[in-house]
Parts: C-alpha cells; sequence; structure tokens
C-alpha cells in the first residue's frame, strides 16, 4: 500500500475534534461568527442567486437519500454527511431519490487520508436488470492517495472504467486537493457541470476534466463508500460531504478553458476541441484528403444509415474498407493525433507517422508505428509487436483495465514534441515515451500519416504543438 500523509489519523481523532470544538466557541463571542457557524453547517449559500439552487442536503437528516449496493453506515453529524466503511462489504453509495440530466452540483468534501478512495456519483441508474440492481454511471474521483486522481471521471458498474484517468490531469488541478490533517478536516469544494453529452469538473475552483459522452443522459445523485481491498490499513474510514446543492435550470455554463479534451462522440469536435486548435482529420462520410498508399482513391463499400463511420480493413460495416494502406500528409512534425480505434481477435494494424511516401507505399514495417493488435493473456507475445508498442524497435507498457476487449473502440493518441520527444497513449494512458533523436537510424524524415488495414478507425483528430 503506498504512504498516505497523516499516518496516524485515527489515533489523533479526538485531539482533532477537541480542536474543532475549542475552534467553535471561540467564535462564538460574536453574534456574527454564531449566525456564519449556523448558515454553512445548514449548507445555505450566502450568494444573491440564493433561489435558483435546490438544496439537496438539509444538514439534519437523510430525507430525499436511499442508500444502494455495500451496507457501509451512513449518518448525519454536526451538519455533515458521514460515510463510514464496513469491512466486506462492497462499494456502497447514499443516492438522492430524485433524477437530473442538466445541472451544475455544488458539493463539498473531506476524506480520510487512509481511505482507498471515494466519489461523487451523478446520472447514475440502479435496476434489477443490471447486474442485481448495481449501481452504475459517472463518477467523480475523490482520491487522497498520493496518485492525486481527484477530479478524474471514471465509469462506475460499466465496462470502460476511467473515461478520464488521473493521468490526463494537470498538475494545478491535482494540487488543488487539499488533505485532511492534524489541524482537522480539509474541505474541497466540488463542481459538476453536465449540459448535454458536455462533462465537466473542477476542484476548489480549478478545472480538472472535461468528458463529451452521451451514454448516460440522466440519473440520480450518490455519495460512494468505496469497498475495503485487502491491502488497506486496518481500520473503519470516513468520508464527510456537506452543503450539497444543485442548479438545474437557468444557469449559464462555465466559460471554455484549455485543459484537454476526451470527447466519446465519433468524428465530432466539441467547442473546446476547436477552441485548443484540433482539427478533424475525416468526418466519417467522405473521403476528403485520405488516399491509398499507391495514390488512387478510396471506394466507398457501404452507404445509407447502417453504414458506421469508421474507415476499416475488414469490417463491412464501415464506410469504405482497404486492403493497403491509406495515407494523409500533414503540414507539421510536432502535433497530437488522437484516434479511436478497434479490432476482432485476429485483427492488426497501426498507424505510421514521420513516414515518407515509399516507406508506406512498401510495407511500413521500417516507419514509426503505434501498433495495433489484441494481445490476448500476452503470453510468449514479442512486446515489440504489441499494443501500443512501437513497432518491432520499443515495447509498450500496459494494465488489464485500461485495455478493451475486441470489437470495442479504444482511444489513442501519439504526441510527437517540438524538442523530439514521442508518447503513446492508451484509453487515457501513457504507455510509451521516447526520444526520436534515439532512433535516428528508423526515421525516414517525412510528414505522412498512414493507416495500416486491418483493424476499425474513427475519430481522427489532430493538433498543432508549439
Amino acid at each position: 500500500m503506498p504512504f498516505r500523509i497523516n499516518q496516524m489519523y485515527n489515533t489523533n481523532y479526538c485531539k482533532i475534534m477537541k480542536a474543532k470544538i475549542i475552534g467553535k466557541l471561540w467564535h462564538v463571542s460574536t453574534i456574527v461568527g454564531v449566525l456564519l457557524l449556523a448558515s454553512l453547517s445548514n449548507g445555505v449559500a450566502q450568494s444573491p442567486d440564493d433561489d435558483s439552487w435546490e438544496i439537496l442536503f438539509n444538514g439534519k437528516d437523510l430525507s430525499g437519500w436511499r442508500q444502494l449496493n455495500g451496507k457501509h453506515r451512513w449518518e448525519v453529524r454536526d451538519g455533515m454527511i458521514v460515510g463510514t466503511t464496513v469491512a466486506d462489504q462492497p462499494n456502497g453509495f447514499l443516492c438522492t431519490e430524485d433524477e437530473y440530466s442538466d445541472f451544475v452540483l455544488e458539493l463539498e468534501v473531506s476524506i480520510d487520508t487512509l481511505m482507498n478512495n471515494s466519489g461523487v456519483q451523478f446520472r447514475n441508474r440502479s435496476y434489477p436488470a443490471y447486474q442485481n440492481g448495481r449501481v452504475h454511471g459517472y463518477q467523480m474521483e475523490v482520491d487522497p492517495k498520493p496518485q492525486q486522481w481527484s477530479g478524474a471521471i471514471y465509469e462506475e458498474g460499466g465496462d470502460r472504467h476511467w473515461l478520464y484517468s488521473g493521468f490526463l490531469l494537470t498538475q494545478a488541478a491535482k494540487d488543488a486537493f487539499k488533505l485532511d490533517n492534524v489541524d482537522g478536516y480539509q474541505w474541497n469544494k466540488y463542481r459538476i457541470e453536465c449540459v448535454g453529452a458536455r462533462i465537466r469538473t473542477w476542484i476548489n475552483g480549478v478545472p480538472a476534466a472535461h468528458l463529451i459522452d452521451d451514454r448516460f443522459p440522466r440519473g440520480f445523485i450518490g455519495l460512494q463508500l468505496h469497498a475495503n481491498q485487502a491491502n488497506d490499513p486496518e481500520g473503519d474510514y470516513q468520508v464527510r460531504f456537506r452543503n450539497i446543492r444543485i442548479k438545474r435550470a437557468d444557469f449559464t455554463p462555465a466559460p471554455l478553458d484549455d485543459i484537454y479534451v476526451v470527447n466519446y462522440l465519433p468524428n465530432q469536435l466539441s467547442a473546446q476541441e476547436e477552441k485548443n486548435g484540433v482539427v478533424l482529420l475525416w468526418d466519417g462520410h467522405s473521403a476528403g484528403k485520405w488516399r491509398k498508399a499507391s495514390g488512387e482513391t478510396l471506394d466507398q463499400r457501404q452507404e445509407g444509415k447502417h453504414a458506421a463511420g469508421c474507415l476499416a480493413g475488414q469490417q463491412d460495416t464501415c464506410v469504405f474498407r482497404f486492403d493497403t494502406p491509406i495515407t494523409m500528409d500533414l503540414p507539421y512534425t510536432a502535433f497530437e493525433l488522437t484516434f479511436d480505434f478497434k479490432y476482432d481477435e485476429h485483427g492488426e494494424g497501426g498507424l505510421i507517422y514521420l513516414a515518407d511516401s515509399q516507406s508506406v507505399v512498401e510495407d511500413g514495417s521500417n516507419a514509426l508505428q503505434y501498433h495495433i493488435r489484441h494481445d490476448g493473456d500476452g503470453a510468449s507475445l514479442d512486446t515489440t509487436r504489441s499494443l501500443g508498442a512501437l513497432y518491432g524497435l520499443l515495447p509498450s507498457t500496459k494494465h488489464w483495465w485500461f485495455t478493451k476487449k475486441p470489437n470495442h473502440w479504444n482511444q489513442a493518441v501519439v504526441r510527437v514534441f517540438p524538442d523530439r520527444r514521442v508518447e503513446h497513449w492508451l484509453n487515457g494512458y501513457l504507455v510509451l515515451e521516447y526520444d526520436l533523436d534515439s532512433l535516428s537510424d528508423q526515421l525516414t524524415d517525412g510528414t505522412t500519416i498512414a493507416l495500416r488495414s486491418g483493424v476499425a478507425y474513427r475519430s481522427l483528430k489532430v493538433r498543432k504543438l508549439n
């Protein structure tokens, strides 16, 4: 188990509570102090737009909330909802009875530093036909561990796992989360904004995640208690929530910023992607600038509403099919190239970059290539030919939970920086990084990108890096 700050948290609990009581008594010296404490403990926002906020927690009891899944302990204490873990229980949730679609949600959270993690659920569902009522939907992570993944977005109870992983968070977002310490609880203001498929999170006013996804358009709000794991420290740990409010009408979405966007809508650009300088390389319908390596135009194989918006060598449902690589020239050599891909158990392909046209025409084996294939169990597999590797040259490092099953869409990113560093990403995880100068013998010094046949591709996008 990684070291976590404030290892003596539980033993100092009495000291912390004593300090908090003394602090409160000190403020009783003035009537203004008393009124301020009362308003905070009851979650009353002191702002001119009070009427547009709905208070989800009254500070006194759990009216309007219900407990689902794991049988952990939930109680109200000093104007807070306090959740305490119970050993040998699965993930548990305290959920609103009402459901919400578009909204701004704000609340404050404090978590024991020895706890594994917690989360704020939104647009969640639970019904008997799905895994016996398992709660599933979006979750904004609450993470006290040194990896600092608070603010990332996870698909609770689903098959996609991390939708906006902690690796994608800026350092400013990571540093914004405050840990409890010997001085007492440290409260973090969480903000979640959902407008259609656009989902954004903030921690203490700092932008954290920006996700475009439409799988869960509506659902309840929930507070998570994570199941204890075998390597967790022994003991019962707590997470605390207060000042929970929601606005679902007459709100203005926050202005766009410049953080990275993960977009799961096929062949579409979000407003923030456009602001960040991202350009679509394929619209999902026409061949555009893509050509066969031989120079010939692409042949359209499928038409009408049944044609999926993808390019492929083996997928009959795709708009275009090809048996040899297809190419496009980029106007720059430092870029961020994003694409989705899908393979079956036997599919194999890849994205070639920084190539010349001749190397692509031959077979692409002597070009830089983000390799794509189904690794299976990985046994006896040449790691320089595995998923995410630099084909034939450098291996990738992966974990089972960010590799999708066959016939599921994956998202890859290739970043080539102006200083000649290169990164390969897979589903929000950095799986390979290297320096172009270390491979000078393999470089063909070109600006061509190419797609090898054998797998399906979509959502090809590029952004120039300065």
